[in-house]
C-alpha cells in the first residue's frame, strides 16, 4: 500500500483545500493560507481553472471528440472531467492520471461514467510519458483523436525536467485531429507576490516555475490554437459555462489555451 506523505504540503492537496474540498492536511492548509496572504485571489484561481476544464471538456465534446486523457487529474471534485463530456456524449471515454497516491484513494469516484462510455485511472507521473501512453492504450485508440488534458500542472514541472518536451512526447503519439488543453500559472501580472509565493513552496519542497506568455504559447507549436487563442482563463469562451465569483477582481495571473493537432 502506497503512504501517503503528510510530512510536507502537496500541489493536488493545496488544490483540493482552496476548492473548500476536505481531502487535505494540517500542513496543506497552512501552506494554502501562507498563499493566501501573499495573493488572496488564489482560490479564485483555482476555481477558475476548474472552470476552464468544463467549458473546454464542453467545447471538445462538442466538435465530436469522445477520447480524452486528463493528466494531473487531482482530488475528485464534481462535475469531473468525464461527467461533463459523457453529459454531452455517453460514449465518451476518459483516462486519468496522477502521482498522487491521495488520488488513488479517491479513484473510484472518477471510474463512475456511463455504461456507454469508459473511465479508468493511471497512477503514473507526467514525467513518464511512456508509461502514460502504454496505460492509456489499454482504453483509448490511438487511432482517434484525443483530448490531452493538462489543467494547472506544467507549472510543477521545471525547464530541467524539461516540460516542453515531455507535451511534444505525449503530442507525437496522439493523431491528427486531437487536442491540446492547458492552464498555466504565470508572473507577468504580479511578479513581486509570484516570486514570493515560488521561494515559498521551494522551501516547502515544492517546484513552481512560473512561465511567461511566450513560455506558455511554446508548449502549443505545431498546433493550430482554436480562436481565441492564449487567453487569461476565464476569458476563453466564458459562453460555455458560469462565470467564478471574483474573477474579474483584477488580472487572474494565468493563461489558457486549447490547440488542435494538424
Amino acid at each position: 500500500m502506497t503512504e501517503i506523505d503528510t510530512s510536507k504540503p502537496h500541489p493536488a492537496r493545496m488544490y483540493d483545500w482552496y476548492l473548500g474540498g476536505k481531502d487535505n492536511y494540517p500542513v496543506d492548509e497552512a501552506m494554502g493560507k501562507q498563499m493566501l496572504a501573499l495573493d488572496p485571489r488564489v482560490p479564485v484561481m483555482a476555481r477558475v481553472n476548474r472552470a476552464f476544464m468544463h467549458r473546454s471538456t464542453r467545447w471538445l465534446a462538442q466538435q465530436g471528440v469522445r477520447q480524452f486523457l486528463d493528466i494531473g487529474t487531482g482530488i475528485p471534485t464534481e462535475p469531473n472531467l468525464h461527467q461533463v463530456a459523457q453529459r454531452i456524449a455517453p460514449d465518451a471515454r476518459v483516462v486519468y492520471c496522477d502521482n498522487d497516491p491521495i488520488v488513488l484513494a479517491h479513484a473510484a469516484a472518477l471510474l463512475r461514467g456511463t455504461e456507454e462510455g469508459a473511465t479508468e485511472y493511471l497512477q503514473a507521473d507526467v514525467r513518464d510519458p511512456g508509461a502514460i501512453v502504454e496505460g492509456a492504450r489499454k482504453v483509448l485508440d490511438f487511432s482517434r483523436p484525443v483530448a490531452l488534458s493538462l489543467i494547472a500542472l506544467l507549472h510543477f514541472v521545471s525547464d530541467e525536467d524539461g516540460a516542453h518536451e515531455l507535451v511534444r512526447r505525449l503530442l507525437s503519439e496522439l493523431p491528427s485531429g486531437s487536442y491540446l488543453v492547458l492552464t498555466h500559472a504565470t508572473a507577468d501580472f504580479t511578479p513581486e507576490e509570484s516570486k514570493a509565493a515560488t521561494e515559498k513552496l521551494k522551501a516547502a519542497g515544492v517546484t513552481l516555475t512560473l512561465r511567461a506568455r511566450e513560455g506558455f504559447t511554446r508548449f502549443f507549436e505545431g498546433l493550430e490554437l482554436v480562436p481565441p487563442g492564449v487567453q487569461v482563463p476565464h476569458q476563453w469562451h466564458p459562453d460555455l459555462g458560469e462565470p467564478v465569483p471574483g474573477q474579474d477582481d483584477g488580472v487572474i495571473p494565468g493563461y489558457g489555451a486549447v490547440g488542435r493537432k494538424p
